[in-house]
């Protein structure tokens, strides 16, 4: 994956041979047009504003809880098959060995 430095290097390579000094302008709007698209597309999702930043992390906490209780389900879920298959066992083991006579 290329970091950003390598692709904006990139983007001024493809503007062929130009002087140093139009590469660096260059290279400054290629800088100053993607903080702007970025700007844009925060702003279409309802993100520009200054409790985007407390929002955003409501919402991650918000997803490590839900994947916490996720996770919690499935072992719980896990644990009382385990529990039900051997309650099962146990059983068929107690009528197997006339075990439920010896009750009466």
């Amino acid at each position: 994956m290329m970091d950003e430095q390598e692709t904006l290097a990139q983007l001024v390579a493809l503007a062929g041979d130009v002087a140093p000094v139009q590469q660096a302008g260059l290279r400054a709007m290629i800088e100053e047009a993607s903080e702007l698209g970025a700007r844009r597309a925060l702003a279409r999702l309802g993100l520009a504003d200054e409790a985007a930043r407390e929002d955003i992390g409501d919402l991650r906490q918000l997803l490590e809880a839900w994947r916490d209780a996720k996770r919690s389900a499935w072992t719980a879920a896990v644990e009382w098959t385990v529990r039900g298959a051997l309650a099962v066992l146990v059983v068929g083991l107690a009528v197997k060995l006339g075990l439920p006579g010896l009750l009466r």
